[in-house]
């Protein structure tokens, strides 16, 4: 079975950054496509970015292209969000999830992490 650590959430100022964190364990290949959700309050879940672990290919969502960046190291099972010139905007709990193909992990359908809260204040 998947299982996935989430770390890092914080509350930060805008403008500023983070990194989250989340640690992969179980069958590689039921998470061959690592990614961050995000939901905010009042507001559908949104797709954030995802990673094809077996050679680094990324994908994100046009809100956060160019401010944030989705990283791996595959020795220790980690898989990175560094998001930079946060917004008020990108507060929301962000979830760490898993999948099997590209079109499972853009539409989450595979294992999730507990979540993070991630708050940026204006």
């Amino acid at each position: 079975q998947v299982q996935l650590k989430e770390s890092g959430g914080d509350s930060v100022q805008a403008g500023g950054s983070l990194r989250l964190s989340c640690v992969a364990s179980g069958d590689s290949d039921s998470r061959k496509y690592m990614g961050w959700f995000r939901q905010a309050p009042g507001k559908q879940r949104e797709w954030v970015a995802n990673i094809y672990t077996e050679l680094g290919t990324t994908t994100y969502a046009n809100s956060v292209k160019g401010r944030f960046t989705i990283s791996q190291d595959r020795a220790l099972n980690t898989v990175y969000l560094q998001m930079t010139n946060l917004r008020s905007e990108d507060t929301a709990m962000y979830y760490c999830a898993a999948a099997r193909t590209f079109t499972d992990a853009t539409r989450g359908r595979g294992t999730w992490g507990q979540g993070t809260q991630v708050t940026v204040s204006s």
